[in-house]
């Protein structure tokens, strides 16, 4: 049997984007022409391969049951028929997207772009903002690199931890506990919060100790993000839970003060995280060394 391996790369197509329009698209040919690289893979398989439901395209289970497979095998042959060259850091072209929690663009990302202009003056970084939900980009190459405190769980996105950082309280100058011997955790318990969470959640890991204390708070709002959190509590006696490196700009910039937490939590991680694929990716591989420089220079290693 003569197997065509542009049907591969159809077929790993089809089956992460779910929609004939969606494979067409990511690979730069026409729908039609999409549509009938279905119809080979079909007749190859014997299976259907996507079924219309309504409006959408949905797997079948041989198409579920072999999608990873699939793209494993178009990951293989792309190594043995595009083989890694030497990295040539002087005419490396190239645009890196990056989706990392702000705070962490805020403080490591003028190191990363310093250092990636320095050696390879060719290369761009595009830093996008995290999203209110999970979102495949990492999975699919949109996202070559994440940053933040969340572990993936997903087999095929590689983690690696390349640091941590504790939870301090934040406050504005003056305020009543910047007048206390002690913070403790039922005085931190008795005032008003801000949570900071992209997703608008207001409880945190913060609230599960304070219940094995047989204590709770009041969250008045939450923020997306440190920035507009630390805006809530200049002007008021809101208090807000951060990690210790965010807040080295906010107290010298906006007159706010970082009291110690009265809670015992481990140190909140840093996690940085890529999809497999750029394992042996050498301009990846560079980029990376870098991100890990930046990140532990700025004191959350």
């Amino acid at each position: 049997m003569q197997l065509d391996l542009n049907l591969l790369a159809a077929l790993d197509a089809l089956l992460e984007e779910g929609s004939v329009a969606g494979a067409a698209a990511r690979l730069h040919v026409t729908a039609p022409a999409m549509s009938r690289s279905l119809g080979r893979i079909r007749r190859t398989t014997g299976d259907q391969i996507l079924v219309r439901t309504g409006r959408t395209m949905t797997p079948t289970p041989y198409a579920i049951a072999v999608r990873e497979q699939v793209h494993q095998l178009l990951h293989q042959v792309q190594g043995v028929l595009a083989p890694s060259r030497e990295l040539d850091l002087a005419t490396l072209e190239r645009t890196f997207t990056l989706r990392w929690h702000d705070s962490l663009v805020a403080l490591s990302g003028p190191a990363l772009l310093a250092a990636v202009r320095e050696q390879a003056p060719g290369v761009r970084l595009r830093f996008v903002a995290e999203s209110s939900v999970d979102t495949p980009e990492l999975r699919r190459g949109e996202v070559d690199l994440e940053a933040n405190a969340n572990r993936p769980g997903a087999p095929d996105i590689r983690a690696e931890n390349v640091g941590e950082t504790r939870l301090v309280v934040v406050v504005r100058q003056g305020h009543p506990l910047t007048r206390v011997d002690a913070v403790t955790a039922q005085r931190y318990a008795a005032g008003e919060h801000v949570t900071v969470s992209r997703r608008g959640n207001f409880g945190s890991a913060l609230d599960d100790a304070l219940a094995r204390l047989g204590l709770t708070r009041r969250v008045v709002a939450t923020a997306p993000t440190e920035a507009a959190a630390f805006e809530f509590a200049r002007g008021s006696d809101l208090l807000i839970s951060v990690p210790e490196a965010t807040t080295r700009s906010a107290v010298a910039d906006l007159g706010l003060v970082a009291l110690p937490l009265p809670l015992e939590l481990p140190s909140a991680p840093v996690y940085l995280s890529w999809h497999q694929r750029y394992d042996t990716d050498q301009a990846h591989a560079w980029l990376r060394g870098l991100a890990r420089t930046a990140l532990a220079a700025c004191g959350t290693a």
